[in-house]
């Protein structure tokens, strides 16, 4: 299923609806999730060819409650199991119930019992309507490992006794927390893809800020979730220029006329509309900051001073290296590149690619050039992107001449 497919589209608009509909009735995620999926085959299937029925959600949730049927009527526990069914939702099995359970759907695959990883597979399938053949193509995994892995994420919950209802309190809050950034990691991965052929993963991309708009309607009043879908549409509304020819451009290089206007615009009043709560969080400051970069004329234009403080803001709330690695990159810009270089010396260790290519491009702009070079390969040698690794060996080659 692709994204400009209307009958996909369709598909993962009512997948986590069908789906919390019917653990809502019947409390067994595992084979509620299994039937929603069989569901969705048997519509991607027939509907191109018979037409989409007049109410899809009615008709997914009978096809996923048949299939339910047909697995209950296969074991040995069968009357008791049908007679259960028909206890806990009287009525039509296949009406849809007007309730949205997403956001009770997204925490639950939040659980604190299953590891990032899953959460992150089990939200892109439960919630997103993504098969598992394209969550495994996403993250460039065996579909048989992303399988095993999804299986594991909700025998997890089954384990620790997960119950389809919406946690309250503080430990909602921190569900929320969780829930935001593995919607958060979804975007980063699809608008900076960490390894393959792909620079840019469109399809991760577009279904993270669809998962977030949701989140957004079921939390009108939470600043970090609107925080959260301003920084994705500031920053998504650079992709059109993040590339060319499979080669990256840098954002100091990047044609602002191919920005998207219309994203630019919503995030940023999204911005305002979150900030204007008086409880600034992460998501938000990092919103603005992509809201400056987004509102600048040119590179030169940027006001990096007020970048800086928003990053010292940052550094205050969440203290960390990849906050001071992208503070260093906007102090180089303020004070120069020596006071910057300075900064990364205080990093210590942090395991990622990015702190070599700073280091590159700030050495590059003090002028040491043999330096630069060598930061340049180790940053290519150390990532497993590819079309970052051509950019930055070529970065290294043009030292070199």
């Amino acid at each position: 299923m692709t994204g400009a497919d209307p009958v996909a589209a369709l598909l993962r608009e009512n997948a986590p609806r069908v789906l919390g509909t019917l653990v809502r009735r019947h409390g067994q995620f595992a084979q509620c999730e299994d039937a929603v999926q069989e569901a969705m085959i048997a519509a991607a299937q027939q509907w191109p060819a018979e037409g989409v029925p007049d109410d899809p959600r009615a008709w997914l949730v009978a096809v996923a409650n048949r299939r339910l049927v047909d697995t209950w009527r296969s074991e040995s526990a069968r009357r008791v199991r049908e007679r259960s069914v028909i206890d806990l939702e009287p009525g039509d099995p296949g009406a849809a119930s007007d309730v949205d359970d997403t956001l009770t759907l997204l925490v639950l695959c939040c659980h604190p019992a299953i590891s990032p990883p899953s959460q992150l597979a089990l939200t892109l399938r439960a919630v997103g309507g993504l098969t598992t053949a394209e969550i495994a193509a996403a993250f460039l995994v065996p579909e048989a490992t992303m399988a095993q892995r999804i299986s594991r994420a909700k025998a997890s919950i089954k384990a620790t006794g997960g119950r389809f209802e919406a946690p309250a309190g503080t430990e909602l809050a921190d569900r929320l927390a969780t829930v935001r950034h593995v919607l958060y990691l979804i975007f980063n991965e699809g608008y900076a893809a960490s390894s393959g052929e792909a620079a840019i993963r469109g399809d991760l991309t577009a279904e993270a800020i669809r998962l977030t708009r949701l989140l957004v309607q079921a939390t009108p009043a939470d600043p970090e979730s609107l925080g959260l879908l301003a920084l994705m549409l500031l920053t998504d509304a650079r992709r059109p220029a993040r590339e060319h020819a499979g080669e990256l451009i840098p954002l100091a290089e990047q044609d602002r006329g191919l920005w998207h206007t219309g994203e630019i615009a919503e995030g940023t009043a999204l911005v305002d509309r979150a900030l204007g709560s008086g409880r600034p969080g992460p998501y938000q400051l990092q919103a603005a900051i992509a809201a400056l970069h987004d509102e600048a004329p040119s590179d030169a234009e940027t006001d990096w001073p007020q970048i800086l403080a928003l990053y010292d803001a940052l550094s205050a709330l969440t203290p960390g290296p990849v906050v001071a690695l992208n503070r260093a990159v906007a102090l180089a810009r303020v004070e120069g590149p020596t006071a910057a270089l300075a900064e990364l010396d205080g990093l210590g260790d942090l395991a990622s690619h990015r702190v070599d290519a700073v280091r590159a491009h700030l050495l590059e702009q003090a002028g040491d050039r043999a330096a630069a070079r060598d930061a340049y390969l180790r940053a290519a040698r150390a990532t497993a992107s590819v079309p970052e690794q051509r950019y930055l060996n070529l970065r290294a080659a043009s030292l070199s001449e």
